[in-house]
């Protein structure tokens, strides 16, 4: 599987919020990779070329959290994948680090747009199929995380 550069400019025409998605997994792929911490990898993302575009707010609380909460976000993931986590390209691992942690915090954001955000991260920076996968396993977490607004979404 091969992963297309996530050093490269974010991708343009893009909502500051969805570059802030962007960003992070810059950063979780970052600490996932070289097992720094969070504080070393916010600065080196802040520094990077376009993130004055991006919603840094948005940005910050997503990687801090992500990073603070991925063991249990590593949790209520694993049963909804078919292998076990650390064989997860780190694209893919970051995606879903990101997607639970929104499902599970950003109450404000509906799951639909969660989903669609980390399947459009899976299409940019992913492998082939990687959007599948992310958009099955997120999909499944949604029920997990926000069952009352995905039975709503169903009933209408």
């Amino acid at each position: 599987m091969t992963e297309k550069n996530l050093l490269a400019n974010p991708s343009k025409n893009r909502t500051p919020r969805h570059r802030a998605r962007e960003f992070a997994l810059q950063g979780l792929y970052q600490w996932l990779l070289n097992n720094e911490d969070a504080t070393t990898v916010v600065n080196h993302i802040r520094a990077a070329h376009g993130f004055d575009k991006a919603d840094g707010d948005h940005f910050t609380v997503l990687l801090y959290g992500a990073i603070k909460d991925s063991l249990a976000l590593r949790a209520s993931v694993a049963p909804l994948i078919d292998r076990d986590i650390a064989e997860l390209s780190p694209i893919e691992h970051g995606i879903l680090l990101i997607g639970a942690y929104e499902l599970k915090n950003n109450v404000e954001i509906p799951y639909r747009v969660v989903i669609n955000e980390a399947v459009e991260l899976a299409k940019s920076f992913g492998g082939i199929d990687g959007h599948k996968y992310v958009n099955g396993v997120l999909d499944k977490l949604a029920v997990t995380f926000r069952e009352e607004e995905v039975n709503a979404n169903k009933r209408k």
